[in-house]
């Protein structure tokens, strides 16, 4: 509005300065006395001041109102900026906490898959156990139903057995025996059934203790987890678990498959029956169906490795793929405690690394399960 002011003001004549009429060349008119004169540039001058009183009075209302007008649009503006503050911050609050649910829905999904899998280990182990068992009392009453079948069969009415009938030997023969006869037939099968039945294993108590050092190194690494083995609990692990445990006859290869596992880059497959090996080295390097290229040694292999995606594959023998995967577990663990991904006691979590360890332990020893 100030602006149009002053642009009105621009485009009208300037009060106060008014053009002089002179009177034109041709004209009668008498000029006037000299007391008129005075007395109308007297009323001119009080003209010219009250017009300007007044163009001043009206642009400084002008100028109050354009002032009030936008300081009314500045307060509002800034109303609304604080409610878009507000609602920038409530949005990033329910942002940040969306992220740490999702977080802990993603940690405890890891957990709960990590606990069954060990479950469905523990369950596995039993159904064997359970499995055997039922084996071993199956063949004991296989043994006793042939036992009775025998009986049956050399004792009928027509020719009974009389070592199953004492009473029917003469008595010449008949032969007194201190406490209760057997019939040798089913003695035996008894004795071969009892031969083959399984006795259960007996429960183990186990019982473990902290140990004071290891225990310290796995608290200094879980402070700041780091896959970096020149820290005292890797370095202590490499030396004494990891290497001794890839460590293969065919050396060139198991430093590939060393870096493999560091890097998370090698592949486990089983070998179906028909697959041939696609590969770009010889056949000697990446072994065979009954040959192993970690060992070099002659074993039925159903397995096969692939390090990154050179398209190579190895043929590894059971014992070698029970070394390579107990270090995989081991590995897979400790990235999910370094990711922020396991959610337990420092205890818990040392003992299960204690448990992963001691798997690489037996493994390298020769020590796998019987399904691999």
């Amino acid at each position: 509005s100030q602006a149009s002011f002053e642009e009105d003001s621009q485009k009208q004549p300037a009060v106060g300065h008014w053009k002089t009429l002179m009177p034109s060349k041709g004209s009668k008119e008498e000029p006037e006395t000299g007391c008129q004169d005075a007395g109308g540039v007297d009323e001119t001058q009080s003209t010219e001041q009250l017009n300007v009183s007044r163009l001043r009075s009206s642009s400084v209302e002008i100028r109050e109102k354009g002032s009030e007008f936008l300081k009314e649009e500045l307060h509002k503006a800034q109303k609304e900026l604080k409610l878009k503050d507000k609602e920038c911050e409530r949005l990033s609050k329910v942002r940040e906490q969306l992220e740490q649910e999702l977080e802990e829905l993603t940690a405890s999904l890891f957990e709960e898959a990590h606990k069954m899998v060990r479950e469905a280990n523990t369950k596995q182990a039993a159904s064997e156990k359970q499995l055997r068992e039922a084996r071993g009392k199956i063949d004991m009453l296989q043994a006793e139903v042939t036992a009775l079948k025998t009986l049956v069969i050399t004792s009928t009415p027509s020719s009974p057995n009389r070592e199953l009938h004492p009473q029917l030997q003469s008595p010449s023969k008949t032969v007194f025996r201190k406490g209760h006869g057997r019939n040798k037939s089913t003695s035996s099968a008894m004795v071969s059934a009892a031969s083959q039945n399984v006795t259960p294993e007996p429960v183990s108590h186990e019982r473990k203790e902290v140990d004071s050092i290891l225990f310290a190194e796995f608290q200094a690494w879980k402070e700041s987890p780091t896959l970096d083995k020149s820290c005292s609990f890797l370095d202590r692990i490499y030396r004494e678990d990891v290497g001794p445990c890839l460590d293969f006859t065919k050396q060139e290869l198991s430093e590939l498959v060393r870096a493999a596992v560091e890097q998370n880059t090698l592949t486990i497959e089983p070998i179906a029956a028909q697959t041939l090996p696609v590969v770009k080295v010889s056949a000697e390097e990446c072994g065979g169906p009954k040959k192993c290229a970690l060992s070099g040694l002659p074993r039925t292999c159903k397995h096969r490795i692939m390090l990154g995606d050179s398209g190579n594959y190895y043929y590894i023998s059971p014992s070698c793929r029970a070394r390579i995967t107990a270090v995989c577990n081991f590995f897979t663990y400790i990235r999910y405690i370094q990711q922020g991904l396991v959610r337990q006691d420092v205890e818990l979590m040392y003992w299960e690394v204690m448990r992963l360890r001691r798997e690489m332990s037996l493994a390298k020893l020769g020590f796998y399960p019987s399904d691999m």
